[in-house]
């Protein structure tokens, strides 16, 4: 008797153990004419310090967005993305800018701009391993919402053009996607495996992002992954901030996210991330904007996130 349940003892570890050692592909694995919906949840909130003086920034979104499958190609899909619900609240230097882009407001141009922009397609190539191929038709529709802008001052117009494409532009919208959707590994991968792919900065800050992640469960419908990245700025690019102020940045931070993922498609059910990062930036010398030399100014920015994805057909 006891030989016999030793037996079993030992069917039941070996079997625990083959599972905890079996290899799951995870990927991105599509069909024509399904639809997807994504609703996003974001507040960032960027401190910076001139002069002594600490200059707070947020910027909370509330978006919703439809992805419909409308090609599918060997090896990659044609994603098309389309905003039916936009969000905004911008708030800095005691201007607040509060747009729901379906509710009228003709005192605030940027509602009018976020109006254009709904129910406008645009396509995101992507491949099964979800590195992302191109983004086509986002900017153009950004150019056609600025439209709204054309009774305003040049430099209102200016100033309203560059906060639409720092926020909704392609290759903002292509960096948010980039840290968003996990980036699988060619092959399959078991419980504890950790892998990583590496991605420039885009739409603002010029640098580098270092994506980790590791599958931490898994079972016949989910999978849920830890993810890391690494952020850091390219302290030497001269970039152009609000205000037209020419500045380098040294900045650097990290983002944790953690998904539950569908294995049916390879997208994220529910995503949470959380992103702190510190650093200066160095206003140029200008005569124009009365800095007479150098500036250094120390900035932190937070970012908490959460989105959902939904499959609605």
């Amino acid at each position: 008797m006891k030989k016999f349940l030793g037996l079993i003892t030992i069917a039941i570890t070996l079997t625990f153990t083959a599972i905890g050692q079996e290899y799951v592909g995870l990927n991105y694995n599509f069909s024509k004419g399904q639809l997807f919906e994504l609703e996003q949840k974001s507040r960032s909130e960027t401190y910076m310090t001139v002069n002594e003086v600490t200059q707070r920034t947020t910027r909370d979104y509330n978006n919703i967005i439809s992805i419909d499958v409308t090609d599918i190609i060997p090896g990659k899909s044609i994603l098309t993305f389309r905003y039916k619900e936009l969000k905004f609240n911008f708030n800095a230097k005691n201007q607040n800018i509060f747009v729901d882009a379906k509710v009228a407001n003709d005192k605030e141009p940027f509602q009018a701009g976020l109006k254009n922009m709904l129910d406008k397609p645009f396509t995101v190539e992507i491949q099964v391993t979800g590195i992302i191929n191109k983004i086509a038709g986002l900017d153009e529709i950004l150019e056609d919402a600025a439209s709204a802008f054309s009774q305003l001052k040049p430099n209102e117009q200016e100033a309203y053009k560059k906060l639409m494409k720092d926020q909704f532009g392609a290759e903002a919208f292509r960096s948010w996607l980039e840290q968003l959707l996990i980036m699988y590994p060619p092959h399959g991968i078991k419980t504890g495996t950790q892998w990583e792919e590496n991605v420039p900065m885009r739409g603002g800050l010029v640098g580098r992002v270092d994506l980790y992640w590791n599958l931490q469960t898994w079972d016949t419908q989910t999978a849920k992954i830890g993810g890391t990245a690494k952020i850091k700025t390219d302290k030497v690019q001269l970039l152009t901030l609000e205000d037209d102020i020419k500045a380098t940045a040294e900045i650097s931070g990290t983002t944790s996210s953690n998904y539950l993922v569908n294995r049916s498609s390879g997208l994220p059910s529910i995503c949470v991330q959380n992103t702190e990062m510190n650093g200066d930036y160095t206003y140029k010398a200008n005569k124009a904007k009365r800095l007479k030399r150098d500036l250094k100014v120390p900035v932190k920015i937070v970012t908490n996130a959460s989105y959902k994805i939904k499959q609605m057909k």
